[in-house]
Order: structure tokens, then sequence, then C-alpha cells
């Protein structure tokens, strides 16, 4: 073959992978009506967005919109129905419903496994014990979540537990490059110190069987944030009672006021 259609081989086929990168590297927007039955399905299930006014709602139905366009969510040994769909995307529109701006582009997919599970991602076997994970190395910008812990998290709120809210603040983290328990992209900077001390005090007085804060908080200033945040989500009266000075900084870091029921304080 002569080296002139070589090159321009080689060239078509670059320029077909440069367009196939650019478009799937392309955010995607809500263009069509919110569904009516995906507005009785938040209503039905999804207690946040009850609460909100209908303004509030057509945002939240713009941001779940838009995540289910640009994250996929695939089933393993599951089948993925409507109400799962809606609740993952419940999930990551809920702690950065201030922020409208705000988009998932280290997240591109949500695999959903029937219960539990074990590190090697097994749903069969011993050491079962896993409601959530979000991957790294190979399982780079994903997100493993039990359909049994998904539902729960949304049918239980005095539990003060809701696990895929708990992973979509690990992903809001990871967002500033680090997961460290310091939400960069969310938290102002006058804000760092104050933040870490106060993880470092509450998780001194987990340990001393001081408080009431889940266990597994003390793990790390990581698994303290997503813990605290899953109770500031689940219950904001009673976190702001006992512990007023971590809900008003958790309040600073989302930017909503749910003791009060402000869900969207425009800056």
């Amino acid at each position: 073959m002569p080296l002139v259609k070589v090159l321009i081989l080689v060239f078509v086929f670059f320029l077909v992978l440069n367009l196939i990168i650019r478009y799937k590297s392309r955010w995607h927007y809500p263009k069509g009506d919110f569904p009516d039955e995906w507005k009785g399905v938040l209503n039905g299930h999804v207690s946040y967005y009850e609460k909100l006014d209908a303004e509030e709602k057509e945002l939240f139905n713009y941001k779940v919109h838009e995540f289910l366009m640009n994250c996929k969510i695939t089933g393993v040994e599951t089948k993925v129905e409507l109400l799962d769909e809606l609740l993952i995307a419940s999930s990551a529109v809920i702690p950065i419903f201030a922020f409208p701006e705000w988009k998932y582009k280290n997240l591109s997919e949500v695999l959903l496994y029937p219960g539990t599970f074990n590190e090697n991602f097994e749903t069969k076997g011993k050491r079962r014990n896993i409601l959530g994970m979000v991957g790294t190395g190979v399982m780079s910008e994903k997100m493993i979540l039990s359909k049994l812990a998904l539902r729960h998290g949304f049918k239980n709120e005095k539990d003060k537990k809701n696990t895929a809210i708990h992973e979509f603040i690990h992903i809001i983290d990871a967002a500033d490059g680090k997961i460290d328990g310091i939400p960069k992209a969310l938290l102002e900077k006058q804000y760092t110190i104050p933040w870490v001390d106060m993880i470092e005090r509450k998780i001194e007085e987990i340990v001393k069987r001081k408080s009431e804060i889940h266990p597994y908080a003390k793990t790390s200033r990581v698994e303290f944030f997503a813990v605290i945040s899953e109770y500031f989500f689940e219950r904001p009266y009673l976190l702001k009672k006992k512990h007023p000075e971590l809900y008003e900084i958790l309040e600073e870091i989302f930017d909503q006021d749910l003791a009060s029921r402000k869900y969207y304080k425009k800056k």
C-alpha cells in the first residue's frame, strides 16, 4: 500500500477516535419535560423532595434528570428499576442541592448489587459485609451500591443511615483530587482548620464512648465526614440539638439549613 494511503488511513483513524472521545466526554443536559411518573416516585419515596416548594422541586427534578443522563446505572445480578434509578439520583443531588452547577464528572457508572458483597465484589460466599463502595484503580469513576441498602436508606430515616448518600459524600470529597474528609470543593478555606479540629474532637468523643455518633465514624476523617453527613441529612433536628457546633459547620459545607428547612440559600 502506498505511503500516502497509509498516512491518510492513520489520519482518519485518529480523527474518528478524537471525535468519539469528545462525544463521550460531552456533558448532556435535559431538554424534555420531567415525567410525571418520576415526580410521583420522588414524592412517595424521598421525604427531602416532599418538603421542597414548587420552585425547589423544579431544580431538584432538573438535577436528577441531568444526573441520569450522564451517569450509567448497571444492575449486577439484579434488575435496575425506576425506583432504584431515582433513589440513586436523589442521593447524588441532595448533598449538592445548593450548588446548581455541580457536576459529578468523577463518576461515570453506578453498579447496583442485590445485597451485600465482599472486597472482591462477590455477592456469594464469606465476608459479604459491604453495602457500598467507591471504586479505585480499574474501578475508578465507579460506585457500587447494595440495592437493599439503597432502598432501606430512604425507607428508614430514624437510623441516621443512608448508604447511597454516604458513598456520594466520598465522591464529593474526592472532587478536589484527594479523599481526605476535607471537601475543599464545598468548604470555604477559612473553615478548613475548624473543620479538622472538630473532626478530631468528635472522633475522640466516639472513642471514649461519649457520643451517639455511629462508631464507624471513628475509622478516619474520611469516614467521619461521610457518616456525619448521613446524620445531617437524615436527622438534622437531632444533630443540631446534640451537636450544635458540628451542625453549624455542616450547614456551611452544604449551604443548607435543614433544621429550618432552608434547602437552597442563594448567596
